[in-house]
């Protein structure tokens, strides 16, 4: 299980949200909070390629530059992106210049394009993976992580392995794997029973 500590400014959180002030704040009001907005879902996929090899707190870090040179993570204009992107974006030291990780991005603001054409949304999609109610854990997978990633595979989408999904799936709200004590457990939890969860539309 994971375990909760309290913070310089009093609050008990999951051990890993202590410390930086960027990492309390993503803790507190990000981390966990159900998401249906697809560019924010392409965002943060697109992140979790990235960080592959990496901590999240060096991505955290350099999210505001992604966010700058990557249009936004506005997955119709990153789709266009051409060689001179991927040149542009190998010269720019404010992010992590990986070609491979770079070329996976365009890719799948195009493979993103063709699930919103199919399915209505990216969201539809991803909230389909939602597994049932559970604990926290801290398994780096799970079956639902490992299914959507071979069904993002299946798709063309590359860079989305099962414990990228897993990741995608804490942070995104699929799951609520803030431990037991946390501060914020209880209203991420209630914020998932509100939420809306986006559903494929059938029209298509």
């Amino acid at each position: 299980m994971q375990s909760t500590a309290v913070g310089d400014d009093g609050v008990k959180r999951c051990s890993w949200g202590n410390g930086a002030h960027d990492y309390a704040s993503y803790h507190d009001r990000e981390w966990g909070r159900p998401v249906d907005d697809d560019r924010r879902l392409f965002e943060k996929l697109s992140l979790e390629g990235f960080q592959s090899g990496l901590s999240w707190f060096t991505i955290l870090r350099k999210r505001a530059a992604f966010r700058e040179v990557f249009a936004g993570f506005d997955f119709e204009r990153v789709a266009l992106f051409g060689a001179d992107d991927v040149l542009r974006l190998l010269e720019d030291a404010r992010i992590v210049r990986h070609e491979g990780k770079i070329r996976s991005t365009i890719n799948n603001a195009r493979r993103a394009l063709e699930v919103v054409d199919e399915c209505g949304s990216l969201g539809a999609l991803i909230w389909s993976f939602e597994p049932s109610p559970s604990s926290p854990t801290e398994e780096p997978t799970s079956p639902e992580s490992a299914a959507m990633a071979k069904e993002l595979k299946r798709r063309g989408f590359t860079f989305v392995g099962p414990t990228t999904a897993y990741a995608f799936m804490q942070s995104m709200g699929l799951v609520n794997d803030h431990a037991v004590g946390c501060a914020v457990r209880d209203e991420v939890e209630a914020e998932r029973a509100r939420f809306a969860r986006p559903r494929r539309d059938e029209r298509r």
